[in-house]
């Protein structure tokens, strides 16, 4: 792993490239710390209280009276900061499933013991109040996390884009500015050369990095996003985040246009795979007529209920190349493949279809494109489920496009 601000040994030709390295060189550098494993996650790091406790020597926390940190582990101590500091502590919703913000409220004459705990993500849920889109929050320092960040202010995300989408929600409703300013806290070997042909006008650039031994400031002059651009924003997307529905509505009102991603005329053909997928998500979360507890050891295929064309064992998409598959490998032999299936739809990453083989201990999952499968890897390596650490990959076959290799997965 290379140094801070230096770049990877091998090439960068993807954001999955850069958050896979740096999760792997934080776990094997015994650098990563609860929760783990961070694959998937804003990495928690050995140092982060010591990062967070530069935030009060900013000139700009200072002066800011409305701070708003997101709610991952790394950044507890920059929610306690803004609490002792006596500042208003806004905290988005976790994946904005309820709102936008909370406000943590501690109780009257609260000691330090208890501002540590309304900084805790147990404490956020306690100790809050719901702030509405009439709230007239004005925000004026924000704090995010980061899997990865360079010295000029690029920044990369876990890849789901929730930190994009609040800095643009909170544009769309006026509570930030063009000038407020954006910190992050990340450990140094997470601070790295990243080209900047990898940025999307949508993504959120930092002005101030903060790690256990520096302070940098970027200097960034690449505008942060004005808003939310509704022409990438998916129908999915806008299914899980109650808010932004309002928002889009009022929005219209006021005679922007909201079009959706999937709803543009000239992006029909390319997200017709993208439109059944959400249908297949929407369908999974309901009860299967497969066999939804499948005796151990059976041999389970489920196929894609909207598209018959699809086999699980080949998979083909009618139109589209082959598609990811994931092997999930490690599962106890009394797992069911409902219980699978639980765990994918609580971790979002629900496939198209699912090959179980629980005789061999394994199961192959089928994604539409690459980012979706990259995600399930890293949600589930790792994961303990029945009592066993979960091993996920891509498929062999992914490599060769070769299917029959699946089963050379041992």
């Amino acid at each position: 792993m290379a140094g801070p601000g230096r770049a990877l040994p091998s090439a960068l030709p993807s954001k999955w490239d850069i958050r896979e390295k740096v999760w792997e060189h934080l776990e094997a550098s015994g650098l990563a710390d609860f929760p783990r494993p961070v694959r998937g996650r804003i990495p928690n790091f050995k140092g982060s209280l010591q990062a967070c406790s530069s935030l009060g020597e900013l000139a700009v926390f200072g002066r800011a009276r409305e701070v708003k940190v997101d709610p991952d582990k790394p950044l507890e101590g920059a929610r306690l900061a803004a609490l002792q500091a006596r500042k208003t502590l806004l905290v988005p919703t976790p994946r904005l499933r309820t709102g936008l913000f909370n406000r943590i409220v501690p109780p009257p004459g609260a000691t330090k013991e208890i501002l540590r705990r309304c900084a805790t993500s147990q404490g956020v849920r306690d100790y809050s109040v719901p702030v509405g889109l009439d709230g007239k929050a004005q925000v004026d320092l924000v704090v995010v996390g980061s899997v990865a960040v360079s010295e000029k202010g690029w920044r990369i995300g876990k890849g789901e884009g929730y930190a994009d989408m609040e800095y643009a929600m909170m544009v769309s409703m006026g509570a930030v500015q063009e000038d407020t300013p954006v910190v992050t806290i990340v450990h140094d070997c997470q601070v790295l050369d990243i080209a900047e042909e990898l940025m999307d006008d949508h993504d959120l650039t930092v002005d101030y990095i903060l790690t256990p031994t520096r302070t940098i400031q970027t200097n960034c002059k690449r505008p942060k996003p004005q808003g939310i651009m509704w022409h990438k924003v998916s129908s999915e997307m806008l299914g899980k985040i109650p808010i932004l529905k309002t928002l889009r509505c009022r929005e219209k009102q006021a005679g922007k246009d909201v079009t959706l991603r999937d709803e543009h005329p000239a992006l029909a053909n390319t997200n017709r795979a993208t439109i059944s997928s959400k249908k297949v998500m929407a369908a999974n979360t309901q009860p299967c007529s497969a066999p939804a507890s499948a005796p151990v050891g059976q041999r389970h295929v489920e196929s894609d209920p909207v598209n018959p064309k699809f086999d699980p064992v080949n998979p083909k998409l009618e139109g589209s190349d082959t598609v990811t598959t994931v092997y999930v490998g490690n599962l106890p032999g009394s797992l069911r493949v409902s219980e699978l299936k639980s765990a994918l739809r609580e971790l979002q990453v629900v496939p198209v279809g699912l090959n179980w083989q629980g005789a061999q201990h394994r199961a192959f999952l089928h994604y539409r494109d690459q980012g979706a499968a990259h995600r399930a890897v890293s949600s589930l390596q790792g994961l303990s489920l029945g009592g066993n650490a979960l091993r996920a990959e891509l498929a062999k076959s992914q490599r060769s496009k070769g299917q029959g290799e699946i089963n050379s997965h041992k």
